[in-house]
């Protein structure tokens, strides 16, 4: 199954509030457009990654499956 390549980031745009951002990549891995962002801010760094992780999990999961050759 091929999936776009995706980066997850996360950032601190106020201290203490933690925000993921999915983002779809170039060929060089540089991010070219959000394809889902957090609704709201995080408490710490760990919680966004855990809850970012779980969100790419999830859209890798909803990828359609190739037709059989």
């Amino acid at each position: 199954m091929t999936h776009p390549a995706m980066q997850l980031l996360v950032e601190e745009p106020v201290p203490g509030a933690f925000v993921w951002t999915l983002a779809e990549t170039d060929a060089r891995g540089r991010p070219t457009k959000v394809a889902h962002r957090a609704a709201e801010p995080s408490d710490s760094y760990e919680a966004a990654l855990a809850a970012g992780t779980h969100a790419l999990h999830v859209r890798l999961r909803a990828q359609p499956a190739p037709a059989p050759a």
